[in-house]
């Protein structure tokens, strides 16, 4: 009995050979290769390397090498079994039943016999993109993407003629039997009996493994007929999930580079690498799985996302994330406006795409607003965000390499981004919200000091400023994850009372009718939008708009859910009767007065966030962005000036 010799193989790939040897070994890395004082005899002068491409060790001194199995084998003093339990442990990988060596054998058969199939029909397949009438139509599509011959023959794109049975009929003649086409995956089997050819009128994209054998296929539609692209199913020699599209031409570009671009599709690899820029590999389409992280480990521990920026892009980015922060990798994301890397690269460059730069993370109310804004740009349509094939078409690879390098943000940046867009983070549920969002993916963190680096940038980020919140949240990521208590913490914790000067605003606007008809139409949105009473005063806005009668029935129901709705008798009760009323003019200039405080507070509030920015702009030496935010506290400084005055009479709480 023995462990299936297809999990061995899948272990040993997937196995970083430097990371299990770190555990015993304290590597020093030295140009390709890992070197070390060799553990096996005494030295002072390192002579132990370690070979992450060739997945292989080597002591030049003693003289002693192999595989990971070896190593463990020899550190361990274990026997092979032994040695293939231990590597599959540090590699979180779950050991297979014992099984006999001729069901491997079998199972090793079929696999090279499927990719001897796929070997003749994408020769076959190749011949027909190249010199077919019926290929014209691929070539044409490949001209137009701007596709040259030699990026065509290296990834050995080619053509399935829009036939039932052509590529049948060719296996056939080349000796392969219908049982052996049955189980290559190249055909689809009919219920009644009999097979039709999988691929048809579709351009080819083979998939290789690591040694350059083709395993599988994707195929993409020419003709705007059926889904646009279709894969083949799992066979002896292929296995979702477990490959990665263009890593056996890009594995040793992604080593000298020390970082891999993560993209979804064929033509966001193609295109990058036939502008110069070859640490690419694409997930194939599918949701990005833990056997492919592992293997993209091997060659990297660095990664930017680069997957498409709609909507169904951001939550598969977001999915990858968690997937790669579970193995420790550094991860930062790239969202491309209106494109894809493809479409980036042709309008912009490659050297513009490679320039990736983290993003800074602003701290302000406007911030957040354009975040939002931007959001619904998107759905709406008005703002498209595309992939990157689309990208370098449209803006070249130099802008594509510059957006790299100065847009690409860290992914925990990304994920606040996308947790705080369509939210209010002056309310406590939606802010409890984001929270909630963010959370996780400092939770799959492995490191302890990145993790509360991350959490702190997380905290500063969602304005979530009281300590004894803070220490709450920072437990509960060591507890696991409690929406409940969590949301309740947090809404506890940043519920806001009204200032001294919303208060009496408010108090003078129920109370008097006259009042809201002039003075409302003097308020902006902006005026109250971030204020705990905002919910009253849209209320109040709607009612004049409607010519509603303004009542605690009304009002209920125009705060029905709002925290705020359970201070709504005190203040009613607050407003004064006539009896008590001032002279109107009285009563306007005190309203009046009261507005230039909530406006006095808000520029008060920007001027605030205004010098985090500063601080932050001038550590990171980017002198633009401090110009322009010194010339905007400047403007703001005049406008408090104007606002002090008339705002002082009123006592703000604050």
């Amino acid at each position: 009995m023995r462990y299936p010799q297809t999990f061995i193989d899948d272990l040993k790939r997937q196995a970083d050979i430097v990371r299990v040897i770190q555990d015993y070994v304290q590597l020093k890395k030295k140009g390709a290769n890992w070197m070390a004082c060799c553990p096996f005899h005494k030295e002072k002068t390192p002579s132990f390397s370690v070979s992450p491409t060739k997945e292989i060790f080597y002591c030049f001194g003693c003289h002693k090498g192999g595989s990971v199995f070896n190593f463990v084998m020899e550190m361990e003093r274990v026997a092979f079994p032994e040695a293939i339990k231990i590597v599959a442990e540090k590699s979180g990988m779950p050991l297979p039943k014992l099984i006999d060596d001729s069901r491997y054998e079998a199972r090793k058969a079929e696999s090279d016999q499927v990719i001897e199939l796929n070997k003749w029909a994408l020769e076959w397949w190749e011949q027909q993109l190249e010199s077919s009438a019926e290929g014209k139509i691929a070539r044409d599509y490949l001209k137009q993407r701007e596709i040259a011959d030699e990026t065509r023959q290296t990834f050995r794109l080619a053509y399935a003629p829009d036939s039932w049975d052509a590529l049948s009929i060719y296996l056939r003649q080349k000796g392969a039997t219908q049982e052996q086409i049955d189980k290559s995956g190249l055909v689809v089997k009919k219920e009644e009996g009999g097979s039709y050819d999988r691929f048809r009128g579709r351009l080819i994209f083979p998939v290789m493994d690591i040694q350059g054998r083709p395993i599988a296929f994707g195929g993409r539609t020419l003709k705007d007929e059926g889904a646009k692209y279709i894969n083949s199913p799992e066979t002896a020699a292929y296995v979702k999930g477990r490959n990665l599209f263009g890593l056996n031409l890009t594995r040793d570009e992604i080593r000298r580079q020390s970082f891999a671009i993560l993209v979804e599709g064929f033509l966001d690899l193609v295109v990058p690498y036939q502008f110069g820029i070859r640490n690419v590999v694409a997930s194939l389409g599918t949701a990005l799985t833990a056997e492919q992280v592992k293997l993209l480990a091997r060659f990297a521990r660095k990664v930017v996302v680069n997957y498409d920026g709609d909507p169904a892009g951001v939550q598969a980015a977001k999915k990858a994330i968690e997937i790669l922060l579970a193995e420790d990798i550094e991860i930062k994301v790239l969202v491309l406006p209106k494109t894809d890397p493809d479409d980036f690269i042709r309008k912009s460059g490659a050297s513009e795409y490679t320039d990736v730069r983290i993003a800074e993370s602003p701290d302000s109310d406007e911030y957040y607003r354009a975040v939002r804004r931007k959001a619904a740009l998107v759905r709406s349509g008005s703002l498209d965000i595309s992939s990157p094939a689309e990208f370098i078409g449209e803006h070249g690879v130099s802008e594509y390499s510059r957006r790299r390098h100065s847009t690409a943000q860290s992914h925990i940046q990304f994920v606040i981004d996308q947790a705080v867009q369509n939210r209010n983070l002056n309310r406590p549920a939606e802010k409890a919200d984001a929270v909630e969002e963010v959370l996780p993916y400092i939770r799959a963190v492995r490191s302890r000091i990145q993790k509360r680096e991350y959490f702190d940038i997380a905290m500063d980020s969602l304005r979530i400023s009281d300590a004894a919140l803070r220490r709450e949240l920072w437990h509960s990521l060591r507890l696991g994850p409690d929406s409940t208590r969590t949301e309740q913490k947090i809404v506890r914790g940043t519920q806001v009372k009204p200032t001294v000067a919303e208060e009496q605003l408010l108090e003078l606007l129920l109370a008097d009718g006259q009042l809201r008809h002039k003075l409302l139409p003097r308020l902006e949105a902006e005026d109250y939008d971030d204020l705990p009473t905002a919910g009253i005063f849209r209320a109040l806005v709607e009612s004049e708009r409607a010519g509603s009668a303004v009542d605690f029935d009304f009002l209920s129901r125009s705060i029905e859910g709002d925290p705020i709705a359970d201070f709504l008798p005190a203040l009613l009760m607050s407003a004064p009767d006539d009896s008590e009323a001032d002279h109107p003019e009285t009563r306007e200039s005190t309203a009046q007065k009261c507005i230039d405080a909530l406006r006095l507070m808000r520029v008060d509030r920007r001027i605030g966030d205004l010098m985090a920015e500063m601080a932050a702009a001038e550590r990171n030496g980017a002198t633009d962005l401090l110009d322009k935010l010194s010339t905007e506290r400047l403007e703001l400084a005049r406008r408090r000036s104007t606002l002090l005055p008339q705002a002082q009479a009123v006592q703000t709480g604050q």
